[in-house]
């Protein structure tokens, strides 16, 4: 800090600024500073020569009575401009408000700053100990968002009716050696650039990127990574280290570089966003940022304590109207600055709380949300619960926004496992779930059906763990859900047995047809398409190895299910490119005719000890006969006559090729009966009469 003459000197270097924008702006001469911090008594802005300086070149400080207007600070610095290293220090006083946590000691990064820096000596417990942390804290970089060459790039708007969405992390993708890219791009923007390829020929849509807002890595146990980055420090800048690091400005390109290419391809980009809570943690976690600005504002405080119905230690208080603005901003700056086409919100229904946790009738922050002209073209995704219990599966507010189903994939996992009961969940999980969606008059996409994500077991331990196996997370297993709806196959994990691992990739061939065939948004879990195994681990979130990165030797391994998925996935496309794209579900379902069967014909079983079921769809674009069998022995199931008769797509329980067949390949299937196997599904399409 400066004193005395050299404070009053440095005062004179600066102009008043405006309050907005907020962060830094890069205008004629200068950069105009703003930010938010309504209860400090002063604040100072320091500017540094490096990312690791052990002080600031230069201290400003920003006077009340010059630089203050309402609760914004602002002031505009001459001769500087991109690539400037700068943070902030905040001071109270007497007239705090109770629940602040002002410390000059902390240096904070920019709540609006487009890129954060971060040093090699990075510490995060130095940002909760006594004493400056300069040297090793996270800062805010000036950019220049300007010149970057888009060549015509559009969000590509392509309607949910003809979306498959795969889950990734931008690291984890091409982390591993066996990706066959130098060791500098393995894990990057770049990385993921030169690996395309494979996701166009596996037929996928769009991708859901894990988050790549900056997010501090340090956020785990000790000695291990955050490396799913569910631990934001901002909501405006991405992650540098996806960059290949050649320059501080490198992120911004290659991202940018990666959204594009992507495009090129005809691939959406989804962000997996988290505006529920940060990496600041609860009272005993560190000051990085909104802690130090404006700890009550940002944050839902009981008696100075942090709520915590994000499960991470504290609970952004999304109905504060400085809080919704800056996740609108944050949503439109990367609408408009880097083209995303969609958003995941993790535990969206955080945003549905109020400033006490209660639930809202009307939350503002989502309608702000929805009704913004800027987001009107967007994909909107809600993760339709948050870790203070509120489930809004089926009933999340608002007309956009369409829904993780965690219904889905509980339920068809308790129907390939063999519960009893599934079979009533199964025909409705088929439909796209009417009696979740069907009486708010949405079309079939409101539900995102999947069956495994990042959050869990991927889908070949569904199928080879019956326990969760979080040894490695440092925490004696206790992380982790113990509600995995998973069955091993005879064996808890690895196995030598030929049969077994026979029906593991069978039961895994289910759950993909269910998820692929099913009405709704199919989402597909990295890897998961080639058999990948966390090794039971359902918690990997600070496994920043081999355990969570794809790995490239399964592609020829496992050849034969990558095969089956890029089939399913081309027959579904064939089979939903002619519906209505604004028909709603219940549209959909008068105008289709669904026959259900039992083993005989127009016979269901729906009793709980059932486990087969037959369904017969007739629709312009979809003429399908279905069969389920969850049972453990062979069931002889009667197949309806049709004129043209039917064609043979899948059956489970063939070897591949034969395991699915694509239509104008596929031998021609007449017989009044059809033998499925256990544990099977077969599929029949409508020949060509």
């Amino acid at each position: 800090m400066l004193a005395g003459t050299e404070a009053q000197l440095t005062m004179h270097e600066i102009g008043k600024g405006k309050s907005a924008p907020l962060g830094a702006t890069l205008v004629e001469g200068g950069v105009n500073f703003s930010v938010l911090s309504r209860h400090s008594q002063r604040l100072e802005l320091c500017l540094f020569d490096a990312v690791d300086s052990a002080a600031p070149s230069r201290v400003l400080p920003l006077d009340p009575a010059q630089h203050q207007t309402f609760p914004y600070f602002h002031a505009f610095v001459p001769g500087i401009g991109p690539g400037q290293i700068y943070g902030f220090r905040a001071h109270g006083g007497s007239s705090s408000q109770a629940g602040d946590r002002f410390d000059p000691d902390k240096l904070l990064i920019d709540p609006y700053g487009r890129l954060v820096a971060v040093p090699p000596g990075y510490d995060r417990d130095a940002a909760r100990r006594p004493g400056d942390n300069a040297r090793v804290a996270m800062k805010s970089v000036v950019v220049d968002m300007d010149g970057y060459d888009w060549q015509g790039d559009a969000p590509l708007g392509r309607p949910w009716v003809k979306t498959v969405i795969y889950e990734m992390h931008v690291r984890g993708f091409t982390r591993h050696e066996s990706s066959g890219l130098p060791p500098e791009r393995r894990g990057t923007y770049r990385g993921l650039i030169e690996q395309i390829p494979y996701l166009t020929q596996l037929g996928v849509t769009a991708v859901e990127l894990l988050p790549v807002f900056q997010y501090d890595e340090q956020d785990a146990p000790s000695g291990l990574v955050n490396y799913w980055g569910y631990s934001p420090v901002s909501f405006f800048a991405p992650h540098a280290a996806y960059g290949e690091g050649r320059s501080l400005m490198s992120p911004l390109v290659e991202f940018r570089d990666m959204i594009k290419a992507l495009h090129r391809a005809k691939i959406e980009v989804i962000l997996d966003v988290v505006y529920n809570h940060t990496a600041e943690g609860d009272e005993r976690g560190p000051t990085l940022c909104f802690k130090g600005l404006d700890n009550s504002t940002y944050y839902l405080l009981n008696d100075q304590r942090y709520a915590n119905f994000s499960g991470t230690g504290n609970t952004l208080n999304a109905s504060n109207p400085v809080v919704r603005r800056l996740i609108q901003d944050s949503l439109k700056y990367w609408v408009d600055a880097f083209h995303i086409d969609g958003f995941r919100f993790d535990l969206a229904s955080i945003l549905a709380r109020g400033d006490g946790g209660e639930i809202l009738t009307y939350p503002h922050t989502l309608w702000s949300i929805e009704t913004d002209p800027v987001l009107a073209g967007t994909k909107l995704i809600a993760e339709p619960w948050d870790a203070g219990g509120l489930v809004q599966v089926g009933s999340f507010v608002g007309e956009r926004w369409r829904e993780w189903n965690g219904a889905f994939r509980d339920d068809m996992r308790g129907y390939v496992k063999g519960d009893r009961g599934s079979v009533k969940k199964l025909a409705n999980r088929l439909l796209a779930s009417p009696d979740l969606y069907e009486h708010e008059g949405r079309e079939p996409e409101q539900s995102i059906n999947f069956v495994s994500c990042h959050d869990g077991f991927t889908l070949y331990d569904v199928v080879s763990y019956n326990h969760k196996h979080n040894q490695a997370n440092g925490e004696n297993n206790r992380d982790g859900s113990n509600y995995n709806l998973s069955w091993n196959c005879g064996v808890e994990g690895p196995t030598d047995s030929d049969a077994i691992e026979t029906l593991r990739q069978r039961q895994v061939k289910n759950l993909l047809v269910l998820t692929l065939l099913s009405m709704g948004v199919p989402m597909l879990s990295m890897g998961d398409e080639v058999l990948r195994t966390q090794l039971g681990n359902n918690n990997a979130y600070c496994q920043d190895n081999e355990l969570s990165w794809f790995d490239w030797r399964l592609i020829d391994k496992n050849a034969s299910m990558r095969g089956f998925v890029e089939r399913l996935i081309r027959f579904r496309h064939a089979h939903a490119r002619h519906r209505d794209a604004r028909e709603s579900l219940s549209e959909s379902l008068r105008r289709t005719q669904i026959g259900w069967h039992g083993i005989r014909l127009g016979e269901p079983d729906w009793s709980d000890d059932s486990h087969s079921l037959a369904l017969t769809l007739e629709a312009p674009e979809c003429r399908l006969h279905m069969m389920f069998n969850g049972f453990w022995e062979e069931l002889t199931f009667q197949v309806p006559r049709r004129r043209g008769g039917w064609l043979r797509i899948v059956d489970t329980y063939l070897p591949s090729p034969e395991d699915l067949v694509l239509p104008e390949e596929a031998l021609p299937f007449s017989a009044d009966t059809y033998l499925v196997e256990a544990r099977s599904i077969v599929v029949l399409a409508a020949a060509e009469s």
